[in-house]
Formats: structure tokens, sequence, C-alpha cells
């Protein structure tokens, strides 16, 4: 445990649990489980697949590793201010991709058979819907109370373990939107390859089209994107009230955009038979289609469906940016040098929504490093003094001036 415990980690791991060996050595253990769970719902479902279907899924995931480039340097983007740690990124993908695609799994399952069981005592909900009635009607119930719950874990275990690093709107959505890539990485995978086992077809163009539209910023990215944003908001107001409610309902928000989502195959079913046409078949195979003309549609009809909640997340990226800037002018503007220097403030004043500072005078790297820090020190004064703390005493403050002035003195 004397991982958590190295002075270079400080800033990460400022007043985490995980600096007690006892929550470290449990927190350790529950990952190691849920890994080794993990692990073991991929071993079998790859049996499942055979040897051609397991080599489909390789090549579906390689592709959409290239994908996941477009919402990860999206997030990057959005980030800009506070960059987070490239660990944190690592981590909250690979609990998406790794931990809360597979153990979805099985839980979806047994949710499926439930409403499998119920329908096969409704003869009239297996007339009007066909023989994917169960399907149809589970789907939309499932997936959103299952996934978004153990994809919204992982985003809540990086609340309350890494809390120096979860500051604002901008924070949780980020953590939430590489939650859902990671998962959107390996359910798409897995889809091409189920696909490819189902009808002799590896339907590539069809789920990662689907599933990357509007550069993969639709689906699991939305909906995690979503809960994150709204524990970020909690996490940001000083108001007691506003911090308890706003998770709980950002879960809801991504539960319902997920329904959306699911629901539609539902409502396309129900159309067919107010038109007079039969139930569609459930083991029909998908007619061929390309990368290019699925995301165009998908895109389209991602935008249509899920509209409010783009709105509303869209908003909340817009009021993030305008915090962001309001607390960095606030904070940096009592500070002297060698922490800012005269000819930096207008720069700071003038800071843009579309583009960050510079130090002109400075290296691009040395320059984007030095504003980072002094970010780094505003938002953490910020916090500070929200908490009714005295920011001159915080020691992350004063590590932040320390690293900002060896800067300066380097540079």
């Amino acid at each position: 445990m004397k991982l958590f415990q190295r002075e270079s980690l400080d800033p990460l791991f400022h007043g985490s649990p995980l600096r007690r060996p006892s929550v470290a050595r449990l927190v350790v253990a529950v990952l190691a489980l849920l890994l080794a769970a993990a692990a073991a719902m991929s071993l079998v479902t790859m049996a499942g697949l055979g040897r051609d279907g397991t080599g489909v899924f390789l090549r579906a995931l390689a592709a959409a590793t290239v994908l996941s480039a477009a919402p990860v340097a999206i997030v990057a983007w959005l980030d800009r201010r506070e960059r987070e740690s490239p660990w944190l990124y690592a981590i909250a993908f690979l609990w998406g991709g790794v931990i809360a695609a597979w153990l979805s799994m099985p839980l979806n399952t047994l949710l499926l058979l439930r409403v499998e069981h119920w329908v096969a005592g409704q003869p009239a909900v297996t007339d009007l819907l066909g023989d994917g009635a169960a399907l149809l009607l589970g789907a939309p119930l499932a997936a959103p109370l299952v996934e978004e719950t153990i994809k919204g874990l992982g985003i809540l275990l990086l609340f309350f373990l890494l809390r120096a690093e979860f500051d604002n709107v901008r924070d949780g959505f980020v953590y939430g939107t590489l939650v859902g890539a990671g998962f959107t990485w390996a359910e798409s995978a897995l889809y091409v390859a189920q696909g490819y086992a189902e009808h002799g077809r590896a339907p590539y163009g069809l789920q990662l089209g689907a599933r990357y539209a509007l550069f993969g910023m639709a689906g699991h990215v939305l909906f995690s994107g979503l809960f994150g944003a709204f524990v970020g908001l909690g996490r940001e107001t000083a108001r007691r009230g506003l911090a308890w409610l706003a998770p709980p309902f950002g879960l809801l928000f991504a539960m319902a955009a997920h329904l959306a989502n699911n629901a539609l195959p539902l409502v396309g079913a129900l159309m067919l038979r107010a038109a007079g046409e039969p139930p569609p078949a459930a083991d029909r195979a998908p007619p061929p289609a390309g990368f290019v003309a699925t995301w165009i549609q998908a895109s389209v009809l991602d935008l249509i469906v899920f509209l409010p909640f783009v709105a509303l997340l869209g908003w909340m990226l817009v009021r993030s940016g305008r915090y962001e800037r309001l607390v960095i002018r606030s904070e940096l503007d009592g500070e002297t040098a060698p922490i800012v220097l005269d000819e930096e403030r207008d720069a700071i004043a003038r800071d843009g929504a579309f583009r960050t500072r510079r130090i002109d005078r400075l290296h691009r790297r040395v320059s984007a490093a030095l504003v980072r820090l002094q970010h780094e020190l505003a938002f953490r004064k910020r916090r500070v003094r929200d908490r009714g703390g005295d920011p001159e005493a915080d020691p992350l403050v004063a590590r932040w001036r320390g690293e900002i002035r060896r800067l300066r003195a380097r540079a």
C-alpha cells in the first residue's frame, strides 16, 4: 500500500481514504475480485463464440480502439484547463470497458429471463410483438437499470476516493464520458462477434457505425456523461440540498436517455402492427450496412432522440466553462509574482470559451505546464474556501505554489 503514500502522488491522493492502509487494502481486494469476475465472464463468452468468433471480436475491438480516439480527444479538449491525470483517464475507461461491460452481461441476462418468463404467460403480447417480444420489452428495462448502475459505481468511486481531482461539472462529465467510452469500446466489439456467431456475417459497419455516431459522443458516452456531470454539480455547488439531490437526478436522466434509446425497436414494432404489418422476426439477420451510411443515419437519429438530453448537457457544459473561468480569474487575482506576473493578468481576464490562454514568451510545453499549475492552484483555493477553510493554510495550495516557483526558476 506504499504506492498511495508516495510524495509524487500527493496531489492525486490528497485527502483520499486510500491514504489509510485498511481502506487501500479493501479497495484493492474488491477491484481484484471484480476483475476476476469480469475475466471469467469474458472467457466464458469467448468460449461460446468459438475461435472464429473470438477473432472477429478482436478485430472489432481493434477498430473500436481507433474509433474511441474521437470521444477521448473531445474530452481532452474540454478538460484542457485542468487536465486530469492520464492514470485517471485509463482507470475510468477500463472501468467501463472491463468491469462494467462484462459484469453487466449476467445481470442483464437474469432480468431478461424474468421478462421472458412473464411474456410466456401472456399470449396476447406474443401475438402483438412476435417471438422477439421478451427482448423488445426487456431491453428498455434491464439495460438502463443494470448498466447505468454499474457504470455509475465507477464514477462514484472516483468521486469518493479521489476527491481532490473531482472539482466540478466538467470533471464529472470527463470521468463519465470516459467510463461510457470504455463501455462502448467493449460492447460494440461484442455485438459484432455475436452477430457473426448468429448469422455467419460480421456486422462491422452496422454496429460500429451506429455505436460511434456523433463522433462517439452518443449512447453510453452521453448516458454516463450525464450522470458524471450531475455528480460534479453536487461537488461544485455550495448548496447542501442540491449537493445531495444532484447525483440521484443525474442517474435518473442517464437511465431515461438509455431507456429512450432501447425503446426504439419496441416503438418500431408497435408502429408496424398499427399499420397492419406482421410482427418482426427475432432471428432475422440484419441487412448489410456500410459504416459511413450507418454513421450518418445513426447520427441524425441520435440528435433527434437525445435532443433534450444533449441540450441539458450542453447547457451544463457551457455553464461549467463560465464557472471555471470565473474561479481562475477571481482566485488568481490576489496572487503575486512569481505565481502570477503582471503581464499575465490581462490574458487571464480575457481567457475565452474555446481557446485556453498561452504565455507567449515561454516555450509551448512550458507555457502549458505553467498555465495548468496556475489553474490547479485556483481550483484548489476555491474548493478549500467553499468548505470554510483557509487556502493559505492548505498544504496542497502550498504545493502548487511551490511547483510554479520551481517551473519559473527552470524556465
